[in-house]
């Protein structure tokens, strides 16, 4: 599931995987609507790390429970990185994944700021094109952080923010989202 923010840490997108998921409509998801959907003992953790990280527009890491459909809460890992753009690296949000984790993986809803580790993709992606080409970029993201070759860093971050605007253009204009 891939979802997006703006530079207050307010959800923009999220993608058809978290309404098949959660049954949340995206406009109920958008702002801090998400957080109605999030296991009401973890929404406090999962509230804060996401403002740290926004203060500190820093890439961050969360693992919580989410409530599906049926009511059941699955345990899931989410984590973004902040997107920056012109002028002057204005802050503008943040491009995120959530994985459903291991059933037992946790007992308790933890995260960090300042690092961002997803889990590896599934080796069948669901979602649009654009959400596929994102959870790799996220992925990829996350291992040049690991290996230290920063330098690559930005032109992944000038992609990651392209594709969080046209996912939130899609979501807003009801289509399926294009880099066109």
């Amino acid at each position: 599931m891939i979802f997006v923010t703006d530079a207050s840490g307010l959800a923009t997108f999220t993608s058809p995987d978290w309404t098949r998921v959660t049954g949340q409509a995206p406009a109920d998801a958008a702002g801090t609507g998400w957080l109605s959907v999030v296991h009401e003992d973890d929404r406090e953790t999962a509230r804060a790390i996401l403002a740290e990280a926004t203060r500190l527009r820093a890439e961050f890491s969360l693992c919580y429970r989410l409530c599906t459909v049926g009511g059941t809460p699955i345990w899931v890992h989410a984590g973004a990185v902040p997107s920056f753009g012109p002028p002057d690296t204005t802050f503008l949000g943040f491009f995120g994944s959530i994985s459903e984790a291991e059933p037992g993986s946790a007992q308790a809803a933890s995260g960090a700021v300042g690092r961002y580790q997803p889990l590896p993709p599934p080796d069948a992606l669901q979602g649009t094109v654009l959400e596929r080409v994102a959870d790799h970029l996220l992925y990829a993201h996350a291992l040049i952080d690991a290996d230290g070759a920063k330098e690559v860093l930005p032109p992944i971050r000038e992609a990651l923010m392209r594709i969080g605007r046209a996912l939130a253009r899609a979501q807003q204009d009801g289509g399926t989202g294009s880099l066109n």
